[in-house]
């Protein structure tokens, strides 16, 4: 069944903060499935619905990415009706850039320790690998010598 985007919007308002409203309550006050309302709710944080009416705190990293990125282009003097707009506050926008910058942090710490990690593995590698071609040579000068001794005393078997 195919419900209107109004009634999405007025569901995820009393889902979320301040109303928080339990689902299944309001799944059996208008019998829309339990699963249907979950859905929208995973749609509303992934950025996949029109998201302007989810609370400012419930936004998806990427939808406040977006967000900080359009308000960089709007005028001073036309800020404050882009943020009724878009349901925010400049302290929003604050926040947001806290968020994104400690995101972009994490990501740029673990792929330092992820690059140390691979480091230390190639050095253990390549370790490993200088360890086994010395015992390949070893051997193989072992061969060599068990076969020019059975050339010169013969073979054990033939005794």
């Amino acid at each position: 069944m195919k419900y209107s985007q109004v009634l999405k919007k007025t569901i995820l308002r009393r889902v979320f903060p301040p109303q928080n409203e339990s689902v299944y309550d309001i799944s059996k006050e208008l019998d829309i499935s339990v699963s249907t309302i979950y859905n929208w709710i995973k749609q509303a944080e992934n950025d996949t619905i029109d998201n302007k009416d989810v609370p400012p705190n419930r936004r998806s990293a990427k939808e406040k990415f977006r967000l900080l990125i359009n308000s960089k282009s709007v005028a001073q003097d036309k800020m404050g009706e882009w943020l009724r707009l878009h349901g925010l506050h400049s302290e929003h926008l604050s926040q947001y850039e806290q968020e994104v910058a400690d995101i972009v942090a994490n990501r740029i710490d673990k792929r330092e320790e992820d690059r140390k990690r691979l480091i230390k593995e190639n050095k253990e590698l390549k370790r490993d690998n200088r360890k086994q071609e010395k015992a390949l040579a070893e051997l193989a000068a072992l061969l060599t010598l068990k076969k020019k001794a059975q050339a010169i005393w013969g073979d054990d078997e033939e005794e």
